[in-house]
């Protein structure tokens, strides 16, 4: 059985200030990959999770504070890979590859495009090409977990107020419509599979207007498993009880 969280930080030396490591301790996942490191690998306390029993991969943005993901794992992979080979989204530090004897884990940063119609654009190309980069990756590697923050949801029962929020980047038209292909494209959902009508999970609030405690929120995180996989799906949850970051982290949980 293999233990996955995934997580959005927002900044791993703030995290870290918060007692990231002795929940890291407590949770005890055989991976754990990170979102918004905000960091470069200098910077990060390594030695913290390496007392854990963790190997320690990195992959931060050129932009200093900006961006970047990781991947903490007891096993060591028999290959990382650094990015997806294209330098316009690698230099953002979205995407790290883990592989095992029989299964790859992907740590995954995709944009937001809140702060206007530039970076929405930049997420709509970034979509446009991870698509097709999972699929061909799952035609070479069947069992794929493609985990991290997405900034998209998918459904109405994966936000708080799908109504008001219908022209907010994030929930946007084609933006969920983006998602239903790339699910349909052989991806499954682990969550949402698991827990099909299950409402008010969510992983991401607002720091404005009490959001977090109102349970305002949305669910931008997964866990994405390809379908040779769905059958040893065993559990998937989320962990709203952690407070390190805006986000809180998402588990899946697998017979491999």
């Amino acid at each position: 059985m293999k233990k996955i969280i995934s997580y959005n930080v927002n900044g791993i030396r703030a995290a870290q200030n918060k007692g990231l490591t002795d929940w890291i301790k407590a949770e005890n996942p055989d991976i754990l990959c990170f979102q918004e490191l905000k960091a470069e690998a200098s910077q990060i306390d390594v030695e913290s999770y390496r007392s854990l029993g963790y190997h320690c991969y990195w992959h931060s943005a050129q932009k200093k504070g900006y961006s970047g993901v990781g991947l903490l794992s007891k096993e060591e992979p028999k290959h990382v890979e650094v990015g997806c080979g294209v330098d316009w989204i690698d230099n953002e530090g979205r995407v790290l590859r883990a592989d095992y004897s029989d299964f790859s884990v992907i740590s995954v940063y995709l944009p937001s495009g809140s702060s206007g119609e530039e970076r929405q654009a930049v997420k709509m190309k970034v979509l446009g090409f991870f698509i097709d980069y999972i699929q061909e990756l799952s035609q070479k590697i069947p069992k794929l977990i493609i985990c991290g923050d997405y900034n998209i949801c998918h459904q109405a029962i994966d936000i708080h107020d799908p109504v008001r929020n219908a022209t907010m980047s994030g929930f946007l038209p084609e933006e969920r419509e983006w998602f239903t292909q790339y699910l349909d494209r052989g991806l499954v959902d682990s969550f949402r599979v698991l827990h099909p009508g299950e409402k008010h999970q969510y992983s991401w609030w607002s720091y404005r207007m009490n959001a977090r405690a109102n349970n305002k929120g949305w669910r931008i995180d997964y866990n994405i498993i390809t379908q040779p996989l769905q059958a040893v799906l065993k559990a998937a949850s989320i962990l709203p009880q952690a407070h390190h970051s805006d986000h809180c982290p998402v588990v899946v949980e697998l017979d491999i």
